[in-house]
């Protein structure tokens, strides 16, 4: 790609839930075809942004089946018509669990689902002109994926990979060492150059995170072992 033409793809990020989950809207620019990641909650809201920014909504993506991330995917359908693309089918436990987890969180209307889709680690998803690759990334939950746009060197990682930290892995079916081996073998191959944004918090590139994160650094990658994130986002 002329590295002066412009990225081929348009992103905006909405926080929801009251865990601020990065629910992230991508469209394509030629055709302005777009795609709701992770529409956790505040369907309305998300739908009137879509409508704002003069896209159409064309496909709802899920990284992972926990609550913040996935809890309005039904509302939305049910009000679209969309598909629903993703996660992996390790994550259905999790779907299924949708309502009760949102009786803890105070969020009562959050329901489970069966996705149109389920992806696997080497699928493609389209959007409009552009093509994003789909990789199965572990770890966080055992179903949990990650989306890729090699033209603009973009990525939406959910909750494998934060700015300075990774995701928790003390869930059920959660594994540390499955989540470190996603992010050296899945995500650090795609380039330092790429930039992400992940479940909560601002955005990064790989490689300020490789240079810097304190889990998964070049350096502390080294070691060994690599000490465990007390708490962080879910």
């Amino acid at each position: 790609m002329d590295q002066a033409s412009p990225p081929p793809i348009g992103v905006a990020v909405f926080p929801v839930t009251p865990l601020q989950q990065n629910c992230t809207l991508v469209w394509c620019r030629r055709t302005l075809k777009a795609a709701i990641i992770d529409p956790g909650a505040a369907v309305d809201a998300l739908l009137g942004a879509v409508a704002k920014q003069g896209l159409t909504l064309d496909a709802i993506w899920i990284t992972h089946g926990h609550l913040d991330h996935a809890g309005g995917a039904a509302e939305m359908q049910e009000k679209t018509g969309l598909d629903i693309i993703g996660p992996h089918p390790d994550d259905q436990f999790w779907i299924d669990g949708i309502p009760a987890q949102g009786q803890m969180y105070g969020l009562p209307e959050a329901r489970s689902f069966t996705p149109t889709r389920w992806l696997a680690d080497g699928d493609t998803v389209t959007l409009g002109e552009t093509a994003w690759e789909v990789y199965h990334c572990p770890g966080h939950t055992p179903g949990h994926v990650i989306f890729f746009n090699r033209a603009a060197r973009f990525a939406q990682v959910g909750d494998v990979l934060f700015q300075g930290s990774i995701g928790r892995t003390d869930f059920p079916r959660s594994d540390y060492a499955s989540l470190l081996n996603a992010i050296a073998t899945k995500l650090w191959p795609l380039g330092d150059d790429v930039t992400f944004v992940p479940g909560h918090g601002p955005s990064s590139t790989f490689g300020a995170e490789r240079r810097s994160n304190p889990f998964v650094s070049d350096q502390a990658m080294s070691r060994a072992p690599i000490p465990r994130p007390a708490s962080g986002p879910s």
